[in-house]
């Protein structure tokens, strides 16, 4: 036999044998690790130096890494309804937006695992922020049973004193005996705010940061902002660790599909709450030796990988068909082909993703939001804005809602104030075109804009996104977008923002620093 035919025939065979084990073994238990804002590329299995994770590489090293994972809204409730749905946002009614009330009538994958008989269950953040209630106004289970109770000392002033381990293994001792479980262990770092300045502490120094991305300046305080939030990550992945060691020790980690991601992006100027490159694309593992081939483990996987695909990737593992789940139909697909796959092959139909963005936070005129869509391809990215005449981050007078307090942000902000330009704030904070088309082989932190001097590239994007958002139902390409708007924020306390903001009411926005609020509305540069 040939040697490229005896390769085909082994990794078949190993492919069966993993497939026929995990027929045998039943239903896997599943672990789902998400983060709140950890970003692109910010651990060490993709190279990164200065964010040290050890345990999220294991997953990596015995599983598979994914190179081109990515939400489709760069903000916490918008893209955990995708987790939560299999269904991109703007297919989803008032859950498009962030904050939102999710529909009553849109099934959750709580409900979905319970019809194949899972005992879900979690611990720190699920689903938010926003309300989520049935029919009868009765409250909806998005976080199963609550293991909270545990606490312990952050190792630095805003970490969450949540145990997350402690909590784990409480939830271990009360899982039913022969019954599949599924928890969803929801990190509440490294969502700010930090510690500033807490690095000092753990020996990090301004000069480990091997690179400050261009949309900010390159300084000590950008870089000292930048490890405060590796501290965070770090904590975060020490947990990680302990809950893998209590798996292992109970005999029950290879047979535990083991999922490892973040919502957003990190939570910096231009990135968390944007729909760039850095704000949408995330780290993301699975570790699963039942179901993924011997010869596969610590394969990268460069297919694109959406969050919609994760719904469907768990029923499937639950052995509950989609049309039995009570779930609307999918915009995603399972994993199954990739876990399956020997790596020699890309997987069909995997060669672009779609993000875009609806209503993230208030402050504008009328609770509006920055309305864009896009698709990433071919090391492309091109973005359409709705409304460009807009503030992409909310108005400058109530504080750039869409971005939260931080020094990077305190830093950009007070530029231009002194220098009454200032091409970072410009980059973070100013209005933006139309259209966006980026290069992300040799731009990958999106500052240089093509959509002008490369046009071919854009319409061919822009052709098959609108087709692909039309086909699945998206309003915006059905001309209704203004409906995603006419969705009412469900704190009554925050409506209307920025008419009583400048009425001089006193308004509450925990993620805003006093210094963000500008003191007359800003003028455009353009």
């Amino acid at each position: 036999m040939r040697p490229t035919l005896l390769l085909a025939a082994l990794c078949a065979t190993f492919i069966g044998h993993a497939t026929a084990l995990a027929k045998e073994m039943g239903k896997p238990n599943i672990l789902f690790v998400i983060a709140d804002d950890w970003g692109n590329g910010h651990a060490g299995a993709y190279g990164c130096s200065w964010v040290k994770t050890p345990n999220f590489d294991r997953v990596a090293k015995e599983g598979l890494l994914f190179l081109n994972a990515y939400t489709p809204t760069a903000k916490c409730a918008p893209s955990r309804s995708a987790i939560m749905t299999g269904r991109h946002p703007w297919l989803l009614g008032a859950a498009a937006n962030h904050t939102p009330s999710f529909p009553p009538e849109i099934g959750i994958l709580p409900e979905a695992l319970a019809k194949a008989g899972y005992f879900y269950a979690s611990t720190g953040k699920v689903w938010g922020p926003g309300e989520s209630r049935k029919a009868d106004g009765s409250p909806r289970p998005m976080t199963g049973k609550v293991y909270q109770k545990r606490r312990l000392q952050p190792p630095a002033k805003a970490i969450a004193p949540n145990d997350y381990a402690a909590n784990f293994a409480d939830f271990l001792q009360d899982a039913p005996k022969g019954q599949p479980w599924f928890f969803w262990l929801g990190f509440q770092e490294p969502h700010r705010a930090y510690e500033e300045g807490s690095h000092t502490r753990f020996g990090k120094k301004p000069g480990d940061v091997d690179r400050v991305p261009n949309y900010w300046p390159d300084n000590a305080t950008v870089r000292g902002d930048m490890l405060d939030y590796a501290v965070e990550v770090e904590h975060l992945d020490a947990h990680l660790g302990k809950v893998l060691a209590q798996l292992e020790a109970l005999g029950e980690l290879d047979r535990t599909l083991i999922i490892v991601t973040s919502d957003n992006g990190m939570p910096f100027p231009r990135v968390k709450g944007s729909t760039y490159e850095n704000a949408n694309h995330l780290p993301f593992a699975v570790r699963w030796p039942v179901g993924i081939p011997a010869s596969s483990r610590g394969r990268k996987v460069a297919e694109f990988v959406s969050f919609v695909d994760l719904a469907p990737t768990f029923l499937e593992a639950a052995e509950l068909p989609w049309e039995k789940s009570g779930l609307l139909p999918t915009s995603g697909r399972s994993l199954f082909d990739i876990f399956r796959s020997d790596g020699t092959a890309p997987v069909a139909g995997r060669d672009s993703t779609l993000i875009g963005r609806e209503r993230n936070d208030l402050g504008r005129p009328g609770d509006v939001g920055y309305p864009t869509r896009g698709i990433v391809k071919d090391g492309l990215i091109y973005l359409e804005n709705a409304e460009p005449s807009r503030w992409p981050a909310c108005n400058p007078e109530t504080g750039y809602l869409d971005t939260d307090a931080s020094p990077t942000k305190s830093l950009i902000l007070q530029a231009r104030r002194d220098k009454g330009s200032d091409p970072f704030w410009e980059l973070c904070f100013g209005m933006r075109p139309g259209q966006e088309l980026y290069d992300l082989r040799t731009d990958p932190d999106c500052v240089r804009n093509l959509a002008v001097t490369r046009q071919a590239d854009a319409e061919k994007l822009r052709t098959q996104m609108w087709a692909e958002l039309k086909r699945q139902g998206d309003l915006r390409a059905l001309g209704r977008g203004a409906e995603y708007e006419a969705h009412p924020h469900p704190d009554v306390k925050r409506r209307g923002f920025y008419e009583r903001y400048m009425k001089g009411e006193p308004i509450n926005a925990g993620w805003v620093d006093k210094t963000d609020f500008e003191p007359a509305p800003v003028k455009p540069a353009r």
